[in-house]
């Protein structure tokens, strides 16, 4: 059986206690933390959020508030691009998402969320170049903590300033199978989202048979396409024109499918719901409907 969680940022306006109180009230057993540094510079949706500060990090009282709620952690998120162009911030990136690696284990948790990162002035092929060498340091860290990591699969090309191809790497099988060769270890592996492989063309369930030994960790996202509008701007337009990101069960990703591969691949880590839908986002209220329906839609699916 998987554990049904729900990504932090949503509630940026809640501290920790807050935010694993809202968790016991609605009945998710775990929550992905958000571990931004304070100092985030770093404007987009969702991106800034931090609910454990790990300069400052009370490890007793968080394991304690975890006991007392009957809640754990699936994972700790921070998703920069540690490949940006900008040599300063990809160092800084790069050794924030250390520092997560190295909380993750100080706290208990399997896994750290992350992207690989990219470099829109460099092709596929230099990008692969770049992300051999300026990884190495991060899965060197992520064995001597002995904690996984989990890339997400999101492409991060939907505002004007990632134009032309995204800030990340890891879009496809393709590119994940190259990812494994340069590096490996077991603990690196992917936390799947599978409402990017929809906006892509591309099949959302198949990557769970295929790769099911690199889920470390689960993203629940939903996502609706609009065909006359990708008819009129096509494939090459700014994703954001076409396709808007729902809960799931309002949107296209075969659900059913889904947790059935899930089940025969015998996957059993977290599954942790993703609130990007604009319709729910207005107040704590808002996410409340958000996350009770999400949770009374896919407990059904978790037993098949």
């Amino acid at each position: 059986m998987q554990n049904l969680g729900f990504v932090s940022a949503i509630l940026e306006e809640l501290d920790f206690d807050g935010v694993i109180d809202f968790a016991k009230t609605h009945q998710y057993d775990c929550v992905e933390m958000m571990c931004w540094p304070g100092n985030s510079d770093d404007n987009r949706r969702y991106a800034g959020c931090s609910h454990i500060d790990l300069e400052n990090m009370d490890v007793a009282g968080i394991k304690q508030k975890l006991a007392q709620n009957n809640i754990s952690i699936s994972g700790l998120g921070y998703y920069p691009n540690p490949m940006d162009e900008d040599k300063g911030k990809s160092e800084y990136y790069i050794e924030h998402i250390k520092k997560v690696i190295r909380g993750c284990n100080q706290l208990d948790v399997p896994v750290m969320n992350t992207f690989i990162g990219r470099n829109r002035s460099l092709n596929m092929d230099e990008n692969l170049e770049l992300f051999k060498k300026l990884w190495k340091p991060i899965i060197e860290t992520a064995e001597i903590e002995g904690v996984k990591i989990g890339i997400e699969n999101c492409p991060m090309f939907f505002t004007n300033d990632e134009w032309p191809a995204g800030k990340n790497l890891a879009v496809s099988p393709a590119v994940w199978d190259q990812m494994f060769e340069i590096f490996p270890t077991p603990l690196f592996g992917l936390n799947y989202d599978p409402s990017h492989m929809i906006f892509q063309m591309m099949d959302e369930v198949l990557p769970l048979y295929e790769f099911r030994d690199r889920l470390h960790h689960v993203h629940l996202k939903d996502v609706t396409l609009d065909r006359e509008r990708l008819d009129r701007v096509g494939i090459l337009a700014n994703p954001s024109e076409f396709h808007t990101p729902k809960l799931p069960g309002l949107g296209q990703v075969r659900w059913p499918a889904f947790f059935k591969a899930l089940n025969i691949t015998n996957y059993r880590g977290p599954v942790v719901v993703e609130v990007e839908d604009r319709a729910y986002e207005g107040s704590l209220s808002d996410v409340s409907k958000a996350l009770n329906f999400t949770r009374d839609y896919i407990r059904p699916l978790m037993n098949l």
